[in-house]
């Protein structure tokens, strides 16, 4: 099964898909250092969302977690109106979206892990974790998002790699991963696999902003799954770096380990900020630009239906039935 915010669903019921969103995020610390990023218009979600739909999307995965700017009572509203379902991932982002203080930064992985765990288990906190109060609601995590900043792995980076790793013990949830510029991604593949999480239940996000084939190929062979989440951003470019990518995958036989998303944690990419083409452009034109470059309409479908059934299904763990919050959206 799958947990959406709204219930769990059969894997093979998600349709298609957006491997990487970002439909709110909203913070006092985003909205004063981050303004192009700030996201807090709901009924500018609810619009770009539908925008999406009516391309044929029906599933979104909304990578914002713990006390970063996620608000999960916003995407269940987003949900409801748009009738997309959205998953919601717990986890930590960087420490720019916390400062150095931060709880993420100042418990063990273990207490770290339980919050993850809870917010997989039992509810989201309304309140994100951001003050001395929990206040769980029926609407519960999919997946355990983890950032690191490149290549080499700090003590933070590791300690948050390893309460990733205690929920998805618990639990089964798969595990979403931010790589800064594309890169870390073999460096958090051999971190997991230390604390005992297989490369497979792994999704890199972003590696498409790296273009060298032999790295993905090499993130390939692990078995983790690979986030080409940069196209949208290359929109106006008639051969976008990403579709390159693709064509490789298919070509070394790895298109089945490959998602999609559009990471449009940008007003200027929105059509309600005034930015352009619209999150839809990944459902509607991006397609054309991969059968360009030789890819059949079944290649197509598995990049945003059969390959994130795959990925973003719980493991183990409790059933579909387990805890508040059950049932189709």
């Amino acid at each position: 099964m799958v947990r959406t915010v709204t219930g769990d669903v059969p894997a093979t019921d998600l349709g298609r898909t957006y491997a990487h969103e970002h439909l709110v995020l909203h913070s006092a610390l985003i909205a004063a250092g981050f303004p192009h990023i700030l996201l807090d218009d709901v009924d500018l979600a609810v619009d770009e969302v539908r925008a999406c739909v009516a391309a044929g999307i029906a599933t979104m995965v909304d990578a914002m977690p713990c006390a970063s700017g996620r608000d999960v009572v916003r995407l269940a509203e987003i949900a409801r109106r748009s009738g997309v379902r959205v998953i919601a991932v717990t986890g930590a982002h960087h420490e720019r979206y916390y400062g150095a203080e931060h709880w993420t930064a100042q418990l063990d992985p273990a207490e770290i892990g339980e919050l993850f765990a809870a917010d997989l288990l039992l509810g989201i906190d309304a309140f994100d974790y951001t003050g001395p109060i929990v206040r769980r609601t029926l609407h519960r995590a999919g997946a355990i998002k983890v950032a690191t900043g490149g290549p080499e792995l700090s003590i933070r980076d590791r300690t948050l790699i390893a309460a990733a790793a205690y929920a998805h013990q618990r639990t089964g949830a798969p595990v979403l991963t931010h790589c800064e510029g594309g890169t870390g991604g073999l460096e958090q593949i051999e971190a997991f696999a230390e604390v005992g999480v297989p490369a497979g239940a792994l999704m890199l996000s972003h590696v498409d902003k790296v273009t060298d084939p032999g790295y993905h190929a090499e993130l390939a062979r692990t078995g983790a799954w690979l986030v080409y989440d940069q196209g949208l951003r290359q929109h106006r470019d008639e051969l976008p770096a990403t579709a390159g990518l693709i064509s490789r995958a298919t070509e070394s036989g790895y298109l089945d380990q490959v998602l999609l998303g559009t990471d449009g944690a940008r007003r200027d990419l929105w059509r309600g900020y005034g930015g352009e083409p619209g999150l839809d452009w990944l459902a509607g034109q991006f397609p054309a630009r991969l059968r360009a470059i030789g890819l059949d309409p079944e290649q197509i479908d598995s990049l945003f239906v059969s390959n994130p059934a795959r990925a973003l299904a719980w493991r183990a763990g409790p059933g579909p039935g387990h805890g508040p919050g059950s049932g189709d959206p």
